[in-house]
């Protein structure tokens, strides 16, 4: 199992920084909006969906799993549309259906149908916005420059992941407010994506069909991505769930809120590091963390679910960014859609974790025993990985035997 390594390390994560143009400062700036927009408002869905709609939480729940859905599966198409007219075209296509989106939460509060409209417009835009972004913010970087991109990426739109939910509790019993200030925010990011410049394009990169656009799909960082999210959704879904009645509300937001902040300042420091390190070694470190934290939620008591979060959020920081570099070394297709590949990735994983996770969680909770459900995550942290790697291994051996008979 190898990596591409750098001949040279990279300076540190501050001089990364410095180094960025001022259109990658300026992506990487949209990104951090982006998500605090969509995280202010994604924790209060359900609610919102129940008042407006008088929906039951089954039918939410069919509801926001279609969307996710959307979201996610949609990066394929959204990056085969950016190889065709370009990152700054689909980067302004997505502001224009995130300020409609915005604007049907506003209007949503009057004929409630449109709410659903503006949920789906809104998935729609993120699956064309997140491997446009990327894609461009990384668009003509060299491989020593790619690592703190991608982490640079990833640690902004964390920090919007965890400040969302916060400017959101500020407008839970004013609604109407927040979408107001959304769909005003989106319009000036529209405008500002106006003014990008258009990239320069390769006239020698080969655009597939879109039939064709799982085409040079890096299969281990797919396989390990879709496994990682597997597992960290058992983390995100019913951690909450499992915290209630054990710690404090407050307590568990600001834990969760520490999660993603924990990824936005570890990430661009450990960049270069884990750009060089082996796959199987990050493989290691980030499962074996996963394993960790899982392990400390038995406890049930707020110090121990702070080690527990803690972490998680340190495993994840060399998993998820490793898994991307990954993908990046292995593919010859555009960084778009090695980003597209891995969303779809992180979509499988998120659904499965819905399908398995739940079902393994009742189990527990029936049987009165609901700590030993964290102790079965953690056995398949362990577990799955070496079993995924060997898998693998096996697969790739009849091939390399017909290339080299051939």
């Amino acid at each position: 199992m190898t990596s591409t390594r750098r001949r040279t390390p990279g300076g540190s994560a501050l001089s990364g920084v410095r180094s960025f143009t001022g259109t990658q400062r300026a992506l990487l700036a949209s990104g951090l909006l982006v998500n605090l927009v969509s995280f202010s408002v994604y924790p209060y869905l359900a609610v919102l969906l129940r008042d407006r709609m008088s929906l039951s939480m089954s039918q939410v729940g069919v509801v926001l799993g279609l969307a996710t859905f959307v979201q996610f599966a949609g990066g394929v198409p959204g990056a085969a549309l950016a190889e065709r007219i370009g990152f700054q075209r689909c980067l302004l296509i997505a502001m224009v259906l995130q300020t409609l989106g915005s604007l049907g939460f506003v209007i949503g509060g009057t004929w409630p149908t449109v709410t659903i409209a503006a949920l789906f417009l809104r998935s729609a835009a993120t699956a064309l916005y997140s491997p446009s972004v990327r894609g461009y913010t990384v668009h003509g970087a060299s491989e020593e420059e790619r690592p703190r991109l991608v982490a640079a990426s990833y640690a902004t739109g964390n920090v919007g992941v965890a400040l969302g939910p916060v400017v959101g509790s500020v407008f839970i019993h004013d609604p109407g407010g927040m979408f107001v200030a959304a769909a005003v925010l989106h319009a000036l990011m529209m405008i500002g994506h106006v003014l990008l410049p258009r990239e320069h394009r390769d006239d020698s990169e080969v655009i597939e069909p879109l039939r064709r656009a799982l085409r040079g799909l890096a299969a281990l960082p797919f396989a390990v991505t879709a496994l990682t999210l597997y597992l960290h959704m058992h983390f995100y879904q019913y951690l909450s769930s499992y915290a209630d009645g054990r710690v404090p509300t407050l307590f568990y937001g600001a834990a969760m809120m520490g999660y993603s902040l924990v990824l936005a300042v570890i990430q661009p420091l450990i960049a270069d590091r884990v750009e060089q390190m082996r796959y199987t070694h990050a493989m290691a470190l980030g499962f074996g963390g996963l394993a960790v934290g899982m392990v400390a939620f038995t406890a049930g008591n707020e110090a121990m679910f702070a080690v527990g979060i803690l972490a998680i959020g340190a495993g994840n920081s060399v998993l998820l960014l490793k898994n991307v570099l990954e993908a990046l070394a292995r593919s010859k297709r555009s960084p778009a859609v090695v980003f597209s590949h891995q969303r779809l990735a992180e979509g499988v994983g998120a659904a499965l974790s819905g399908l398995v996770g739940g079902g393994l969680y009742y189990q527990f909770e029936a049987a009165g025993h609901l700590p030993a459900f964290w102790l079965a995550v953690a056995v398949q942290c362990v577990l799955i990985p070496p079993v995924l790697l060997l898998a693998h291994r096996r697969f790739r051996r009849p091939q390399r035997e017909r290339a080299g008979s051939s």
